[in-house]
């Protein structure tokens, strides 16, 4: 087997091509329109397929760079960090403490069904909290992350059972959150209460040259989010510390949440259009650089019981957004959207839920309050919520044994 890395710059020149590529199939295939795939998930599966072919037919394993998608996910949470104002948990209401709810009900049930998964097999219980929410709703990063407890708790397939299972849930979730939603919608013939928008991945039209101003706020915006990480991190030393295990990116979005509330404390606003803009691009090539990351040949470990998990937990997470989320938010437009964005972080990762509402609200039309709402459980919320729901189950008798 040859190995060759990528650059850095190399696996952005890719990840652009495959998001250029994704962006034109769908522009042209019927289907995926109709499905309401994620341009960047598009490119995203067409290069991790085109990469694991050219492993298997051409003995040539590429490895892609994770440097710059790393900084990538710290600059899109952080951008919503700095968005997220606390005024705004008001404009939530009650809408947002169902959201939260569900979303800890959504944590206990997939653990559930993977620590029954695993105990039916006859497995360590442990497994099963690899196969439930830590990498559903936590993704890649955090499933991997726990695997290092499982790990020094002597379970030596531990990493392999959390990157197999993490993987199918960025692809799976990818996948459904969009089909799931659009059939929501017209099933139940919902619509928007504005026209929908048009939202292209294409790069702008050439404009005039940046005027001083302009060039000073995107400067100020990169020093924003510079301050923010670094707050961050401080944070995530701090929970170390307290031998609280949070992702990276959670601790980033908290600092741009301080940033953002201490300048409305001061009367300094924010500029939020070089912010938003800022994150809209760095959630789709980091999307795009996931997927096209995702050693697809790994799941052969275990893909049997991987395969099964994912069927029952997709049954699972779609019955608990559909049957209990969406009728409780209203059956309404918003409450579907909403139920798309729940599914995407649900079951595969935030960076999803939040590309699938884009590609909703451009054909079906606008829903604000779903993106906050989403916003404000998914970002703000969910990890932190997985985190002390996965301690909870470790402190089960059953896990001592």
């Amino acid at each position: 087997m040859h190995e060759v890395a990528l650059t850095e710059l190399q696996t952005l020149i890719l990840a652009l091509v495959a998001l250029l590529l994704g962006q034109t199939l769908a522009r042209h295939a019927a289907l995926l329109r109709k499905l309401n795939v994620p341009v960047p998930v598009v490119g995203g599966v067409l290069a991790a397929l085109a990469l694991s072919a050219l492993r298997a037919f051409a003995g040539i394993e590429v490895t892609v760079a994770t440097g710059f998608r790393d900084v990538l996910l710290l600059v899109f949470f952080t951008t919503i960090g700095l968005s997220a104002k606390l005024s705004s948990l008001r404009a939530g209401g009650v809408p947002l403490l169902l959201v939260c709810a569900v979303t800890v009900l959504l944590l206990v049930v997939q653990n559930l069904v993977g620590v029954g998964l695993a105990l039916a097999r006859g497995a360590h219980p442990f497994y099963g909290l690899l196969l439930g929410s830590i990498s559903f709703v936590g993704g890649p990063g955090t499933a991997l992350a726990w695997a290092k407890e499982g790990e020094a708790m002597g379970l030596r397939y531990a990493p392999e059972i959390a990157l197999g299972t993490a993987t199918l849930a960025v692809v799976t979730g990818a996948l459904v959150a969009g089909p799931i939603t659009g059939w929501l919608i017209e099933r139940r013939k919902l619509h928007a209460a504005a026209a929908p928008a048009e939202i292209s991945f294409a790069a702008p039209a050439p404009a005039a040259p940046a005027s001083p101003s302009s060039m000073e706020q995107i400067m100020r915006t990169m020093l924003l989010i510079a301050v923010a990480v670094g707050i961050g991190q401080r944070l995530n030393e701090w929970a170390d510390r307290a031998n609280l295990l949070l992702p990276g990116f959670l601790t980033a979005m908290l600092g741009g949440v301080l940033i953002t509330n201490l300048s409305d404390l001061f009367g300094k606003k924010l500029d939020m259009r070089p912010i938003e803009s800022g994150g809209e691009w760095a959630l789709q090539l980091f999307l795009v650089m996931s997927l096209m990351s995702l050693k697809l040949w790994t799941l052969a470990v275990a893909a049997g019981p991987l395969l099964l998990n994912v069927v029952l937990q997709v049954a699972v997470t779609t019955l608990v957004a559909v049957g209990i989320l969406f009728r409780l938010l209203g059956r309404d437009y918003e409450a579907a959207v909403t139920c798309g964005g729940f599914l995407g972080f649900g079951l595969s990762s935030m960076p999803v839920a939040l590309a699938t509402m884009d590609q909703v609200s451009a054909r079906y039309g606008p829903a604000p309050r779903a993106f906050l709402l989403i916003t404000l459980a998914g970002s703000f919320f969910v990890d932190l919520a997985n985190a002390f729901v996965t301690k909870a189950f470790l402190a089960l008798p059953i896990f001592g044994r």
